[in-house]
């Protein structure tokens, strides 16, 4: 038979009870972020392709493309933060260039917000 003396034990790897619970919070909260600012990323990139595709076919003045814009936006869901009117258009060596800048706050956690800036152009 074999003694268990103190020399002869071996030492024992793996995670503790804390470690556990600690990565368990750490990957709660980045999935809870990611979650809450999926739906802003998505609108963004809506508002992006509506802005590309008026930018070729909206028209030649600023008012037609505003209304062409206006046409879209109520067709697509989810599409809130800007209006026609939050467009800058202008004419650049005879193409239209539209950009557009918006914030979204994201609520977090009450009273934790995360503030996005958007900004973009058509191409």
């Amino acid at each position: 038979m074999t003694s268990m003396s103190g020399s002869s034990r071996s030492s024992q790897a793996g995670i503790t009870l804390i470690g556990l619970l600690f990565w368990a919070v750490l990957l709660s909260s980045v999935a809870l972020v990611l979650m809450k600012v999926f739906p802003a990323i998505n609108e963004y990139r809506t508002i992006q392709t509506m802005v590309d595709k008026v930018a070729q076919t909206g028209g030649s003045t600023v008012p037609e493309i505003r209304a062409s814009f206006e046409r879209m936006r109520m067709v697509e869901y989810g599409v809130e933060s800007i209006t026609g009117r939050d467009l800058d258009i202008t004419k650049e060596d005879d193409k239209i260039v539209i950009r557009f800048a918006y914030d979204k706050e994201v609520p977090l956690i009450e009273p934790v917000y995360l503030l996005i800036k958007f900004e973009g152009h058509s191409h």
